[in-house]
């Protein structure tokens, strides 16, 4: 076997290896999606969104079908925000300006009766606004912290389970998912994720009633001052 000849077989060896790892690399992504790692989870959202039936996340086993006239079994942006809100298992941490929206307060209020941890941190002026979903919350019996601050706490972001991330634009309400042009980022990057866990942590702290209400140390002082005499 001549040098050329011996070439052109190694040659084609290596192509036809190379396409034998491609195709079973398909192969196995098309048959065990989840067990191929593409490393971590990074989406983006545009608003607004198509209008659409959202019964079927919130009663996924329901022999029966929905009568309401919205399109059904779509995927829209907003059926996959209120996907991510759903798949909480351990914890949901929500930092939220306005919150009006009925399906995104029907989720977090599925998951309490699911018995998952949930922290709200809203606006104090906005939680006053018609349609906000913050009382109901409450008399659900979830703790929800409002900032009271000189400015407004316009923080929009939501942390699943301490490690799947969900900011952007988007406020919970109907006028910003229908209508406004918006944008969300869901992303399970730890480098993103961790400091969202921190910034939440540090404004649950500040905005601790308990902690708030304490005395200073010069109205202590003012108040020994009294007692003496």
């Amino acid at each position: 076997m001549s040098v050329v000849q011996m070439v052109k077989i190694v040659g084609l060896g290596a192509v036809a290896l190379t396409l034998s790892v491609k195709w079973l690399g398909w192969l196995l992504c098309r048959l065990w999606p989840r067990k191929i790692s593409r490393g971590p989870l990074k989406e983006v959202f545009f608003f607004p969104t198509e209008v659409a039936c959202t019964e079927r996340l919130f009663t996924p086993d329901s022999p029966f079908p929905c009568p309401c006239p919205l399109p059904h079994n779509v995927n829209t942006s907003f059926t996959r925000l209120l996907g991510h809100i759903l798949s909480a298992s351990s914890s949901l941490d929500l930092c939220v300006f306005a919150f009006t929206n009925l399906d995104l307060s029907r989720a977090v209020l599925a998951l309490h009766t699911r018995g998952i941890p949930i922290r709200i941190l809203t606006d104090m002026d906005y939680t006053l606004i018609t349609g906000s979903q913050i009382g109901a919350i409450r008399r659900a019996g979830i703790c929800v912290r409002c900032d009271s601050g000189a400015v407004h706490m316009h923080h929009k972001f939501a942390v699943v389970d301490s490690r799947r991330l969900i900011t952007g634009s988007l406020n919970w309400t109907l006028t910003a998912i229908q209508s406004n042009k918006e944008n969300i980022l869901v992303t399970e990057e730890p480098d993103l994720v961790l400091p969202f866990i921190t910034e939440f942590q540090r404004l649950w702290d500040v905005n601790d009633p308990a902690r708030r209400n304490l005395p200073s140390i010069a109205e202590k002082a003012a108040s020994l001052v009294l007692y003496r005499d």
